[in-house]
């Protein structure tokens, strides 16, 4: 995975220094010997690739140094500076400016390795990370889906309940037409003179002179109807006398609890405190 970003930072530093070699001996072979211009280009790329390597040292050990670094890009700065100056005194000043900017994108692609050195990860941590990642994935769409679901459950609910209501509201409507219908046809009956003339001729007579008014009948609560008036109570004696007929009608004698059965399927009628004290009498 490295050979991704190394390999075009090192083709990258070769074009340069090779470029950076020929200008100075080009440019300076003209004003000195030719010995002398190749130290000095091979002295630029030498301290570039000096550094270079120091670099790459302390970065394989973990460390940085910002002298280390500044130093290399004096240098790579400084081989930028020739290209530029070269291409200034040059007859095609267009395409040797064109070229000028390789040593700083050598700099700039071996500050991308490094980057890349240092956010490296192992295979296993990154099959980690990817199953951590398709896990949320698969919670994240089971979570829609669940939504979802309960979304539509919810609207065929409330489209039922919606349903259902409407139907309640026709069928009360449609009792409510009928039930008016219905009233409507009791009022003109009441009120028709027909209907009144028939109608009086089956009343009684409350009054000479006057007949009972037939009117509508009423839907609300009726008035309770009065309880029927209780018979005359008996008397202890009487009372007595029927407590020892029901006992003794059968041998054994009755027990209070079948005796009491008895008196009151008879229709008799008295109070518990009244039968109680009569038992305990006759018996």
């Amino acid at each position: 995975m490295n050979a991704k970003t190394v390999l075009p930072a090192v083709a990258m530093t070769a074009v340069s220094m090779v470029l950076t070699l020929a200008v100075v001996m080009m440019w300076l072979g003209t004003a000195m010997p030719w010995p002398v211009a190749l130290v000095v280009g091979l002295g630029i790329d030498g301290g570039w690739l000096a550094t270079l390597a120091y670099e790459r040292r302390l970065a394989a050990q973990g460390d940085h140094s910002n002298a280390v670094t500044a130093v290399g890009w004096s240098f790579g700065l400084l081989a930028a500076g020739v290209l530029v100056a070269h291409a200034l005194t040059a007859d095609h000043s267009g395409a040797w400016l064109a070229v000028a900017w390789l040593p700083i994108a050598a700099k700039a692609l071996w500050l991308v390795h490094g980057m890349w050195e240092r956010t490296a990860l192992t295979p296993s941590a990154l099959g980690a990370i990817r199953g951590i990642q398709q896990e949320a994935r698969d919670e994240a769409a089971v979570a829609r889906a669940r939504l979802r679901a309960e979304a539509a459950t919810e609207e065929t609910r409330l489209t039922a309940v919606t349903q259902a209501g409407a139907r309640v509201a026709r069928v009360q409507a449609r009792t409510a037409d009928t039930l008016a219908g219905a009233w409507s046809t009791l009022e003109r009956a009441r009120a028709g003179e027909d209907t009144g003339r028939a109608l009086t001729s089956v009343t009684a007579r409350v009054t000479p002179g006057v007949t009972s008014r037939w009117d509508l009948p009423v839907w609300g609560p009726t008035e309770a109807v009065p309880a029927l008036d209780a018979g005359p109570a008996l008397t202890d004696a009487e009372l007595d006398a029927l407590v020892d007929s029901i006992r003794h009608s059968q041998t054994p004698a009755l027990s209070y609890r079948e005796m009491a059965v008895r008196f009151r399927a008879a229709g008799h009628s008295a109070s518990e405190v009244r039968l109680r004290s009569a038992w305990k009498r006759v018996a």
